[in-house]
């Protein structure tokens, strides 16, 4: 995969405290990956690369609001996020509360993501972009091909991975800017998704090999 910054962007999925942030509310299960793969300051790496080389960056966030507690049904992670009440928002319109709360980014990532050059599409609320419109805004811009990264791998990265390559995008994984949950009973999240990285993406990097890449865009 020819990364270039015209028809090339950055895709980062939840940003966000809930994941990132020892004070989250899933550091238990996702903490000791994070550290082992440099996840936080890989991701950040990966904004100044593209931003210092002239790529768009897109946010896929994750929240929840009031409403969408009232799901009559849900996968096991699904139930799980609703329980530990993960990414809630008080609504849709405002933004009572979200300063510092697990929704919010990541506070080193601010910088980044609030420059008024980001775009932030709207929330997906399971795993994928089917329902929000991040395919939209980048085809919109003429963008054919992602760079992705963020939390969490089995989860929202790959369900995003798997959605952009049906709809005919290429994809690169950057593998150390993502990391996974380790469960007692369910295992460990970042070796699933690695396995399922290597069969669908066009390429999985490392950050180095990515900022590289955006460098020599």
């Amino acid at each position: 995969m020819n990364i270039e910054n015209e028809y090339t962007a950055l895709l980062v999925t939840d940003a966000q405290n809930d994941f990132l942030s020892e004070k989250g509310v899933t550091w238990q299960l996702v903490g000791e990956s994070v550290k082992e793969n440099n996840t936080i300051e890989n991701i950040e790496r990966l904004f100044k690369a593209a931003k210092g080389n002239g790529f768009e960056v897109f946010i896929s966030p994750h929240y929840y609001y009031p409403v969408d507690h009232e799901w009559k049904f849900g996968g096991t992670v699904e139930k799980m996020m609703h329980e530990i009440k993960m990414f809630d928002r008080k609504d849709a319109l405002s933004l009572e509360g979200f300063s510092e709360s697990g929704a919010d980014w990541l506070a080193q990532y601010k910088p980044y993501i609030e420059d008024g050059k980001t775009v932030v599409v709207s929330p997906h609320k399971v795993y994928g972009p089917e329902n929000n419109d991040l395919i939209l805004q980048l085809r919109k811009r003429g963008i054919n091909k992602v760079i992705l990264a963020g939390m969490s791998a089995n989860l929202c990265v790959e369900a995003h991975l798997r959605e952009l390559l049906e709809q005919g995008f290429e994809v690169a994984v950057v593998k150390d800017a993502t990391a996974g949950a380790k469960h007692p009973e369910l295992g460990d999240g970042y070796k699933a998704a690695l396995i399922n990285f290597g069969y669908l993406a066009n390429s999985v990097i490392s950050t180095d090999e990515a900022v590289l890449a955006m460098e020599a865009a």
